[in-house]
């Protein structure tokens, strides 16, 4: 049977999410539904993807009754309202990340979630990819010894509103340094106990570029992103047997280096529409077969981007914009 899902909104990603899933079976996924603020942005997507429904506003989407699941693509800032609005007609939730502005608001979704018997995950699609489970295996079976360092850049020229804006939630680490974080916290499966963060700011108030250590019991992961200038973007992960790099895409890696220097690789598949707007894109379907099969088999979570990694994730995301001086409307509600 089907998945019946729900998309909102019709940016860039979204166009992305839904040309992924059509590489899915349609016996297990089916976008039946799309919303956008304005109908004619919601009927042009629903056409270019064959989707029967295309609605003005967010609410129809969240009413439609043959809506199982919905996408929430829209701007940083609106992701817990939308989110919220959708599990109170009682839709399950695939979020973009950041799942919220910060620690509070996440807790309040998960927490409304959970009281609803819902589904929720933010879309940290990263650790579906074939080589991020292969990383993990690789860590459980012992084979990179005790995780001592995560060295991770995540850095591109970024000069649009949504990353140099405070009104639209802007700022690299939300929007880059998520990755950085979720990738550390992949390796050495705790919180860190200590945290130092030092970082550049706008004129608006927004981090343009920051620098940190995650300290951990056992290790440090040394984290930088930049909205100013290309990074190597890869993430070394080292053990005291011996080290994987996610090569120079780390955040949706189709390769790694694995201990013994041989590259492993593994292909993204054709999709309908040749174009997808970001790289490796393609990827986010395996996002979309974790959620089917979470609530296909009645989780209410998924053990690789469980609630409570994304309550530390938005932890650190808070306390690395505290240190150097980011604050949001969100952060004094």
């Amino acid at each position: 049977m089907a998945l019946k899902w729900g998309i909102v909104t019709t940016g860039l990603i979204a166009h992305d999410f839904v040309n992924a899933v059509s590489t899915l079976p349609a016996n297990e996924h089916e976008v039946v539904a799309v919303a956008a603020r304005e109908k004619s942005k919601a009927e042009e997507f629903a056409k270019t993807h064959g989707i029967p429904r295309a609605y003005e506003g967010y609410e129809a989407v969240a009413k439609d009754p043959e809506v199982e699941v919905v996408y929430v693509a829209t701007l940083n800032t609106t992701h817990y309202a939308v989110a919220m609005q959708m599990l109170e007609h009682g839709k399950h939730v695939l979020c973009e990340k950041p799942l919220c502005m910060n620690e509070k608001e996440a807790r309040k979704l998960i927490t409304f979630a959970e009281s609803k018997k819902l589904f929720i995950m933010e879309a940290i699609w990263s650790r579906f990819f074939p080589s991020y489970q292969y990383l993990k295996r690789q860590i459980d079976a012992g084979t990179l010894g005790e995780i001592k360092e995560v060295n991770v850049t995540f850095g591109f020229h970024l000069d649009s509103d949504r990353v140099q804006q405070k009104k639209l939630g802007g700022g690299t680490i939300l929007d880059l340094g998520v990755y950085t974080i979720q990738v550390s916290q992949w390796a050495f499966r705790e919180p860190p106990k200590e945290i130092k963060a030092t970082g550049n700011l706008n004129d608006d108030g927004v981090d343009i570029e920051m620098k940190a250590e995650l300290i951990y019991s056992n290790g440090v992961a040394k984290i930088q992103t930049s909205a100013t200038k290309k990074l190597k973007n890869e993430a070394v992960i080292i053990g005291t047997k011996g080290q994987i790099t996610l090569n120079d895409t780390f955040w949706c890696p189709i390769s790694l280096t694995d201990v013994d220097g041989t590259v492993k690789t593994w292909p993204l598949p054709q999709a309908r529409h040749p174009h997808f707007n970001f790289l490796n894109s393609c990827g986010l379907r395996y996002e979309a077969e974790e959620v089917r099969k979470c609530i296909t088999a009645g989780q209410l979570q998924s053990d690789h981007v469980s609630h409570n990694e994304s309550l530390i994730i938005a932890k650190i995301e808070d306390e690395l914009r505290r240190q150097i001086g980011v604050k949001y409307d969100a952060d004094s509600q």
